[in-house]
């Protein structure tokens, strides 16, 4: 297949174009490579993928709808992954209007790039964020999700909204994936893990909120990436059992799903401390601090329905996953422990 990748140069896309040029698929990735976080990462990530014969870069922003309308009708893909989106629940409380930008008008692009070009199936980034309020473990995408806590899991929201509209117009496959805490090898430096094994290694300060309490279903990159693939390939059905009067959020009566992707199996953010802890054989300065605004006491997901539909299983447990991304870390550093 063609697939474009929208955040190719990011974190889950990096990995993603590499998995599916593995499998013979040709990858069109495309990405503003901006600088939220440090682009020469970025530039790294991409440099890894240059090479490969099936693999193309567009470097442009989601909001260039012309550029966005060329790519589409320029190169015909089968199947769109939309990763790319301004990431970070505490970096929409500084900066709301990047969110509204590439998160809804960017998707909006995409959206029309896919209704216009008969795209077989869009599958696209959500997030665990849009359990906002929402109290009941594990979190199900049986469950009515109207009370987000942050811009950014509004956005999100608002792209499972979009894109069940499209799927209901058009006809279009829409799958969205909420993502829970992906951690591994090559990274966001905006991410606890990396920002907490740079500390500890540099015996730096590290600020713990929630005083270490809360809970993340933290999902190894690995595993997420096998359950992307497996989402694109089961192209969203539409539910012939939805009941307007009971209605279902995860389905519809179009081709529509959501999904939960994470590990299935939360970890307390003070045992994860003592996993980066015990690899990199230093202890943690902590500095305990109150839940910040706009986070959540705990995510845990229910990805039975991701499981039932395309025998997703996620394996790999903190001890292994974090020992990966250090080793990784330490080398792409240079860094001798």
């Amino acid at each position: 297949m063609k697939v474009l990748v929208t955040g190719a140069a990011g974190f889950i896309g990096s990995h993603l174009s590499h998995r599916l040029l593995d499998r013979g698929d040709t990858v069109v990735g495309l990405d503003n490579v901006n600088d939220y976080y440090d682009p020469t990462l970025k530039e790294s990530r991409l440099a890894r993928l240059t090479p490969h014969d099936n693999f193309s870069f567009e470097r442009m922003s989601l909001e260039d709808n012309a550029g966005v309308e060329r790519v589409f009708g320029e190169q015909g893909f089968d199947r769109v992954v939309h990763l790319a989106a301004q990431a970070g629940v505490r970096y929409s409380i500084e900066n709301p209007r990047a969110y509204i930008d590439s998160n809804i008008v960017g998707t909006l692009n995409i959206l029309e790039g896919c209704r216009h070009n008969k795209v077989g199936h869009l599958v696209y980034a959500s997030s665990s964020s849009v359990y906002g309020a929402n109290t009941a473990m594990p979190f199900s995408v049986h469950d009515n999700v109207d009370h987000p806590l942050s811009l950014y899991a509004a956005s999100k929201k608002s792209n499972e909204l979009m894109a069940h509209t499209y799927s209901n117009l058009y006809d279009i496959p829409t799958t969205g994936l909420r993502f829970f805490t992906v951690y591994g090898p090559w990274g966001r430096p905006d991410m606890a893990l990396f920002h907490f094994t740079q500390s500890i290694i540099e015996g730096k300060p590290i600020d713990v909120f929630n005083y270490g309490n809360h809970r993340r279903d933290f999902t190894y990159i690995d595993d997420i990436v096998e359950g992307v693939v497996r989402t694109l390939d089961h192209v969203a059905p539409p539910n012939e059992q939805w009941d307007s009067d009971n209605p279902d959020p995860g389905t519809s009566r179009s081709p529509y799903r959501i999904y939960n992707i994470g590990n299935s199996s939360p970890v307390e953010l003070n045992h994860y401390i003592e996993v980066i802890e015990d690899c990199v054989g230093k202890k943690a300065i902590k500095n305990l601090l109150p839940l910040q605004p706009g986070d959540v006491p705990d995510t845990y997901a229910d990805v039975q329905a991701l499981t039932d539909d395309t025998g997703y299983k996620p394996d790999t447990p903190v001890e292994v996953g974090v020992k990966r991304f250090i080793d990784w870390f330490t080398d792409y550093y240079g860094i001798k422990l």
